[in-house]
């Protein structure tokens, strides 16, 4: 297969080929100037294809903020070329951090600026991601460098309060967290709702390399203390690198679900390589989705299976049916289909039941595309889908399968035919969500999927622009546009 990827070198569009070779799919390209180079894409070339077939398009967005001139990347903020709303929008508001870790995608004490958006600029990216049309942005992330760090954030979240914002997260190392129960009180009682939280590993070394020191004494202050003030919804977000951690995802697995009145979810991410690395680092550390659904099957003694994890578009008949339910556009997880994965997993006696056990989501999804295929919005108030589901849903449940703890019938139907926040809320309190998204770097990226992100950095000038399409790209040119330099920001904030 040919797409289009970037030298590592010069960041110059080339064409490159995906291709299968030994049961993995790779990618290759070559730069006129730099030369050849060659990754893994995915390591398992089966799942790479079975993950293919749920591919979905979206159409975009109908106020598209740059127009096409350069091409992709380059006229990212979304333009018209781009295929997906956005699903999560993330603002930095600080690159500024109170760690140096050398797998970070923001680096401010390296650059010697520093980038933070003022509250004004802040409030124009929020009305910038809800002006969005066919549907407005409904959930958010402020993330830096390390967001904690600016004295104001209660203030930007309860801003985001205001805007109506329905998911409200933090990506932290959790430093400030783990020092004050009432900080995280403070952040609860502005409007957050999850903090997204740095979690490498259930044992110190791996913290060292990926770190340089050992922060599991702070993830785990941080855990009480978001318990301590309320603040219940946590994931866990471990930094995956083959051969430092990735032996410890059944051990944080088994920790989130051991503290699931806290803790959410486990959101795995494969490391993206910052900066130039070689060929034989690339090879020693690099793990793809694949690999990690192996060690996660592996670790729980098959508990869990990579059979139990779909791609994140998998989920796109919910939406359609959604529309059609409630007559009027939805929010559509139309990324590429090996951008991530997911399941759910039930917790009962000390053991994992994952919800593919006992409920056939293909047979369930595929069913909810064939009544949003059958009618049109006209039609919205003339259907009798409530009674239709409910005839329909016993087909899709073994009940002998199904966790004792739970009426999943019940829950199922609620959720299909309510919807509301509530019943929502009822589903994730008594489920662990398992995720995993492999962000891109310089050396595996594939335009394809830029074009398909979810994920959206909102920027000072006013565009949204895809995660890897940011940090492979524009993260430089934004931030330096609208920095100070360091020291000039040091004499300006000497009080502090």
């Amino acid at each position: 297969m040919q797409t289009k990827s970037l030298c590592p070198e010069c960041k110059k569009v080339i064409d490159t080929t995906v291709y299968e070779e030994n049961g993995q799919v790779l990618l290759k390209k070559t730069c006129p100037e730099h030369g050849t180079f060659k990754d893994v894409y995915w390591s398992d070339a089966a799942l790479y294809k079975k993950f293919a077939q749920f591919q979905h398009d979206g159409t975009g967005v109908d106020n598209p903020m740059t127009e096409r001139d350069k091409g992709c990347p380059y006229d990212c903020g979304l333009c018209p070329e781009h295929k997906t709303t956005t699903v999560l929008s993330l603002i930095d508001v600080t690159n500024r951090c109170n760690q140096k870790c050398p797998v970070c995608f923001a680096n401010a004490a390296a650059t010697g600026y520093v980038y933070e958006p003022s509250i004004e600029q802040i409030r124009e990216m929020m009305q910038l991601l809800v002006n969005e049309k066919p549907v407005r942005n409904w959930a958010i992330q402020f993330s830096g460098g390390e967001p904690t760090v600016r004295d104001d954030l209660p203030a930007i979240i309860g801003m985001a309060r205001d805007f109506d914002f329905i998911q409200i997260q933090i990506a932290t190392n959790g430093l400030h967290l783990a020092h004050s129960v009432e900080y995280c009180r403070e952040l609860r009682e502005a409007g957050l709702h999850t903090v997204y939280l740095q979690f490498d590993s259930m044992t110190p070394e791996p913290y060292f390399q990926i770190r340089g020191f050992n922060a599991l004494p702070v993830k785990m202050r941080v855990i009480e203390n978001c318990r301590k003030s309320g603040l219940t919804s946590v994931t866990l977000v471990p930094t995956l690198m083959k051969g430092v951690n990735d032996d410890q995802i059944g051990d944080i697995i088994r920790f989130a679900s051991q503290n699931l009145d806290v803790v959410k979810g486990v959101n795995m991410q494969p490391v993206s390589f910052a900066g130039r690395i070689d060929q034989e680092d690339r090879e020693k550390w690099r793990i793809t989705i694949p690999g990690a659904l192996k060690c996660i099957e592996e670790q729980t003694d098959f508990e869990i299976a990579v059979d139990d994890f779909y791609p994140v578009p998998f989920v796109v008949p919910i939406s359609n049916f959604g529309e059609v339910k409630k007559g009027e556009p939805q929010v559509k997880f139309t990324m590429h289909p090996h951008c991530g994965a997911g399941t759910y997993v039930y917790v009962e006696g000390g053991h994992f039941i994952p919800i593919t056990r006992f409920i056939d989501v293909e047979g369930l999804l595929e069913y909810l595309g064939e009544v949003a295929e059958t009618y049109d919005h006209k039609m919205i108030n003339k259907l009798h889908v409530t009674a239709g589901i409910i005839s329909h849903i016993t087909q899709f449940i073994d009940a002998k399968k199904a966790p004792k703890s739970v009426d999943v019938k019940k829950l199922l139907i609620n959720a299909l035919t309510k919807g509301t926040e509530d019943v929502i809320k009822q589903f994730h309190r008594k489920t662990l969500f398992l995720g995993m998204m492999h962000f891109q770097d310089l050396y595996n990226i594939d335009l394809e999927r830029v074009q398909r992100c979810g994920i959206h950095y909102a920027t000072p000038d006013g565009r949204a622009i895809s995660f890897c399409s940011y940090n492979n790209v524009h993260r430089e040119i934004v931030e330096q546009k609208f920095s100070v330099p360091l020291e000039e920001w040091e004499r300006a904030h000497t009080d502090r």
